[in-house]
């Protein structure tokens, strides 16, 4: 059984490309992000030709959305918004189409930062590796309720580190090589019981689709027909800290309102035929990782484990849904979702953004450098803040500077319970829509 798990791995590497996933079962051609073509200026396409289109021998391939025509109005109490964007105290509107192309920010990234070193990659999950066993033998030792507290919080952050570098191999920017970025990634993912492959998917989905209010894959708003078919219940978890923070396992179950399927589904509408025996080898790891965990419980007890690992397990999750929030929410001025002609994968790209983790930065690979990361995520973890400062006199007001963080990222918690009160729901039409609060939620 190893022996087929671990050649299901190399067998069925992670792609260097980004396949559009189909939603009528059968697989659509695959492009790389540099085939994309971006227009500056939206004309007046059918369904994003001028902003998205495809070389495909020939043919052409669109995302058919519709775009009704009336763009609805948000926060009525709010007088600077308007048909076609909400204008900054500076008179900056983050809607307008930006006056670059994805190729302009592509060709002020330096070379060097495109190369991908395996061994660079692979020193950093020794590091992670060799503190995680560490920091559990250091709290198993003193075994104290002094030190298990601590334990917990640097513990979770170490797993979330781990899933940091394992999203790397997702991306293919980990290394060049698809069957050592498959094997690290199980590895890495199935020891914090992520389903490599159903996570990657569908987080390639949620890169090629961000910003768009529909086809977005997580944290995306919710359309208000949606919002209010919610019963009062479910309302009050997803918008009531900590609730919202600990999403992620019922995410890999079951996805956000208004989608269907599983990443341990290989029939789940996330994925595509070509793609069940990725998803099957994937839960088949995520399943050994939970067996071990049981015959650990009975070796050691369950409690030591529920110390060792769970705790911190639910502190990674916690660091997991608070960092991927916070990328797409939050910000002091309002920022754009889009769907139909509206959307391009550039303007999605925009909406996205950084955040200062303080001493965190580093041990959890700069993943709060994202706005390049989002639009290029083949670059290198360790290459994304020099890209970015290349990047800023061609983003120019697109590009929103993170607030400075002290050593640790308190502020940010401020920064969430806020988006939390107002940042509810999208209008059900409209091609460029924001987020508008629920009185009963604020």
């Amino acid at each position: 059984m190893a022996r087929w798990v671990l050649s299901e791995c190399g067998v069925k590497p992670l792609p260097r490309i980004y396949p559009r996933p189909s939603r009528n079962g059968l697989a659509s051609r695959t492009y790389m992000v540099s085939e994309i073509r971006f227009s500056s200026v939206p004309s007046k396409p059918n369904f994003l030709r001028s902003s998205l289109s495809l070389s495909t021998k020939g043919k052409s391939w669109a995302l058919n959305v519709s775009a009704p025509a009336r763009v609805a109005s948000v926060d009525e109490d709010n007088e600077k918004d308007k048909v076609d964007g909400v204008e900054n105290e500076g008179g900056f509107d983050p809607a307008a189409a930006p006056p670059f192309r994805l190729a302009d920010i592509r060709a002020a990234i330096p070379k060097h930062c495109w190369v991908k070193d395996p061994w660079r990659s692979m020193s950093y999950v020794v590091r992670d590796v060799v503190v995680v066993f560490g920091l559990a033998a250091v709290a198993a030792y003193f075994n104290n309720w002094v030190v298990w507290p601590l334990y917990w919080f640097a513990q979770g952050t170490m797993f979330w580190a781990l899933f940091v570098l394992g999203h790397d191999c997702g991306h293919g920017s980990f290394s060049n090589d698809p069957k050592l970025n498959s094997v690290v990634g199980h590895i890495l993912h199935s020891s914090i019981l992520v389903p490599y492959h159903g996570w990657r998917i569908s987080h390639r989905t949620h890169h090629q689709n961000h910003g768009h209010v529909e086809n977005d894959e997580s944290w995306h708003p919710l359309s208000e027909k949606i919002f209010r078919t919610l019963d009062k219940a479910t309302r009050t978890l997803r918008f009531t800290l900590p609730f919202p923070m600990l999403a992620y396992p019922v995410y890999l179950w079951s996805r956000s309102p208004g989608k269907k399927g599983s990443h341990f589904d290989p029939n789940s509408d996330l994925f595509v035929p070509s793609e069940r025996n990725d998803i099957i080898t994937s839960t088949v790891c995520w399943t050994a990782m939970l067996a071990l965990l049981g015959c650990l419980s009975v070796v050691m007890g369950p409690l030591q484990i529920l110390k060792l690992y769970g705790i911190p397990y639910v502190m990674f999750v916690m660091w997991l849904d608070v960092v991927t929030y916070l990328h797409h929410h939050g910000h002091d001025d309002k920022l754009p979702w889009y769907r139909g002609e509206e959307w391009s994968y550039l303007r999605g790209g925009l909406t996205t953004l950084d955040r200062d983790y303080g001493w965190i930065n580093n041990i959890h690979h700069d993943i709060g450098t994202h706005v390049i990361h989002h639009l290029f995520p083949q670059i290198p973890h360790y290459h994304l803040i020099e890209a970015t400062e290349a990047t800023k006199p061609v983003l120019g007001k697109y590009y929103r500077q993170p607030e400075k963080s002290w050593p640790l990222p308190f502020h940010l918690l401020g920064v969430l319970v806020k988006s939390m009160k107002k940042d509810h729901f999208v209008s059900d039409s409209g091609d460029i829509v924001y987020y508008q609060t629920d009185p009963d939620l604020s």
